[in-house]
């Protein structure tokens, strides 16, 4: 890992680390009682990140979540997502096509028009506006910006509020739509059969070794795509029927919360409040594409407004995944397009890349 992308990824001080999930917990727990939507992951976000933007220092040091501990837990959302899988599912998929064709025309048209406007603006160089309103692939992004010689406080910034404010609004925009709260506050959660020794010993083996798998075969998000793929054909070969626990699913919430909340810790203020005006205009130009699309094609692809609004939404993987299973939309529609919307959007900052090069 190179020195400048270690500061922001470096090597977990693990009694803060307890103490920082300590906060997300009862970020969560609070959320939750306060009825928010997706309360245990919105709660430690907004708890953690809260207490990285003011500088609270538990035994010392800025709240801390190593990417470690978020790679442990990201398979439970593979698991869970390949849970959803059934035999008709091949030919279910076929309807997606003209919505997956749309979204390879979406991605470098809302990527182009967002990179115009940020530009635009003259608070950011052409480099670092080109990598910070890639709509995916945020590792890859920020590497890639560093090696371009992008400015990596502010592309950082930009490209973590890309999915903290998509993930704040998303539910807060479905409380809105359907009049109640959403997700774990609105009595949702993960079901599946009873969980006997065998599933739980068939769920183990496809997280495990679907992350091996698809880290060895440097898949796109493999951490994630080998568990939805290994457990997907155990659901479909009729093998199990059982899904991850509610618990482990909210655990994995808070983790994921978490890891997101502290990316605020030592960042200045006055660049946090600007990086979060430029990532409102980029969102927003993101997000209105998606929604436009979403009223246009869910009749055409079978599928509800919310479900094709997620999938084009410019989120995580992981994240849009925990948003799908909370809300109980089409999980494996919403994941196939959050797949191939990563693949697109490093191909397509590639690419815009060397034209800038040039």
């Amino acid at each position: 890992m190179t020195p400048r992308l270690s500061a922001y990824f470096g090597a977990p001080h693990w009694p803060t680390v307890l103490v920082t999930y300590a906060i997300g917990a009862a970020g969560g727990i609070l959320a939750m009682v306060a009825h928010l939507p997706l309360p245990m992951l919105l709660g430690s976000l907004l708890g953690v990140g809260a207490a990285s933007i003011i500088g609270f220092r538990p035994l010392g040091r800025l709240p801390q979540s190593p990417q470690q501990l978020r790679m442990l837990f990201i398979p439970v959302i593979g698991v869970a997502i390949g849970g959803a899988a059934r035999p008709e599912l091949m030919q279910e998929a076929a309807a997606w096509l003209p919505s997956l064709a749309i979204l390879a025309l979406f991605i470098p048209a809302v990527h182009y028009a967002g990179f115009r406007v940020l530009v635009a603006t003259g608070r950011v160089d052409r480099v670092t506006a080109l990598f910070a309103t890639a709509p995916g692939g945020l590792v890859e992004t920020v590497q890639m910006g560093e090696e371009a010689g992008a400015d990596m406080q502010m592309l950082i910034m930009l490209q973590f509020l890309r999915l903290i404010l998509t993930i704040v609004f998303i539910p807060l925009f479905f409380t809105w739509m359907v009049g109640h709260a959403v997700g774990s506050a609105g009595g949702a959660s993960v079901q599946g059969s009873d969980m006997g020794p065998g599933d739980l010993a068939i769920l183990i083996f496809a997280g495990v070794a679907g992350a091996i798998i698809g880290l060895k075969l440097r898949l796109p998000a493999g951490h994630i795509l080998g568990p939805i793929v290994l457990s997907g054909a155990f659901h479909i070969a009729g093998l199990t029927s059982a899904v991850p626990p509610q618990i482990l699913v909210w655990a994995t919430q808070v983790v994921i919360g978490t890891s997101l909340g502290v990316r605020f810790g030592g960042m200045p203020k006055r660049r946090i409040l600007e990086a979060l005006r430029l990532s409102l205009i980029s969102v927003t130009i993101m997000m209105g594409g998606a929604g436009l699309i979403a009223w246009g094609l869910a009749d055409v692809v079978d599928e509800s407004v919310p479900a094709v609004f997620l999938a084009f939404a410019p989120g995580g993987l992981v994240e849009m995944g925990l948003i799908a299973l909370s809300l109980k939309l089409s999980i494996l529609y919403v994941t196939a397009h959050h797949l191939l919307r990563i693949i697109l959007a490093v191909s397509v900052v590639r690419i815009f890349a060397r034209r800038l090069a040039r």
